[in-house]
């Protein structure tokens, strides 16, 4: 599940896009779009690439500026309109009529985007722990993570999330807020998202070095979108607009896609359903992995 020959470089309004496709043409296509904002799509395509290639045509992509894609400056345009652009110029590259989206997290946010604005070029819509609402997603996760500094005998740091996660701050501010607290946690901050560790991911496809070189170029994109304000924008009044058929995958003990949201969606969307894996959190595809192969591959069948 490392490096494999599927890999290339495809250039994109002007850059270079890194695309990972598992699977033939002849199989229904299935855009894959990452979360963080530039967390990169290697460790979903380790754990689902070759688990869905038999029945789905995967295409998953670095972002623009993310970890193996040409890198941004700082000084130069770039929003999350780039990003939804890059995306409907590669279908055209590709080929490719109209695909389905499976968007993780950050991920989800930008398929809602893409789905809305070009909804001829999407037939399905597959959302995983998805945000609409980063106010809603941080505050929900500013609660969890109280909870786990009690456990740590963390007093002062519980309350101050608890504090935050009630209070009138803006959805920049509690996310930038979030940002500073969180490594407070130490390691024990993995368990603000992940439930479920028996499915480590293997990085040694790559060294240590150019790891450390994906990051540095990531870190910017990440900058340019915190810096910015599209992404603090709620789009759960967008579930409205979506026409194509939509499935959230979701885990049990995830903080990202709360209560409120998951209601908007099965309430606004004509065409929703949800299914919530137990035993897993933030990321179904690795932690119930063949649970979530075979959710996704019932619903494009």
């Amino acid at each position: 599940m490392g490096r494999t020959s599927n890999e290339k470089l495809i250039h994109i309004r002007g850059k270079d896009m890194y695309v990972e496709v598992h699977g033939s043409e002849n199989k229904p296509p299935l855009l894959y779009l990452h979360g963080g904002p530039g967390e990169s799509c290697y460790e979903f395509c380790y754990h689902q690439g070759k688990r869905l290639h038999e029945d789905v045509r995967l295409i998953a992509v670095d972002q623009r500026g993310v970890c193996r894609s040409e890198a941004i400056d700082r000084e130069e345009s770039f929003s999350l309109t780039d990003i939804v652009m890059d995306c409907e110029e590669l279908r055209k590259e590709l080929g490719i009529k109209k695909w389905a989206l499976l968007g993780h997290s950050f991920g989800g946010y930008l398929c809602l985007l893409y789905a809305t604005i070009f909804p001829e070029s999407v037939s399905r819509i597959i959302f995983e722990c998805p945000t609409f609402d980063f106010g809603l997603t941080t505050r929900n996760s500013l609660r969890k993570a109280s909870k786990l500094f009690k456990d740590e005998g963390k007093k002062n740091l519980a309350e101050q999330c608890l504090m935050l996660s009630k209070s009138g701050k803006t959805t920049k501010d509690l996310m930038l807020e979030f940002m500073k607290i969180r490594p407070e946690l130490g390691e024990r901050g993995m368990e603000i998202h992940v439930h479920n560790f028996d499915n480590p991911t293997d990085y040694s496809s790559y060294t240590d070095d150019e790891w450390e070189q994906f990051f540095k170029k990531t870190d910017i994109h990440n900058d340019r979108l915190l810096d910015g304000d599209e992404m603090f924008n709620s789009l759960l009044p967008r579930l409205k607009e979506v026409t194509q058929p939509a499935i959230l995958i979701n885990g049990q003990y995830d903080p990202v896609t709360c209560d409120e949201q998951i209601k908007t969606f099965l309430a606004d969307v004509e065409h929703s359903e949800i299914v919530t894996l137990k035993d897993s959190g933030h990321f179904p595809h690795f932690e119930k992995p063949e649970s979530f192969k075979e959710i996704v591959v019932d619903f494009l069948q």
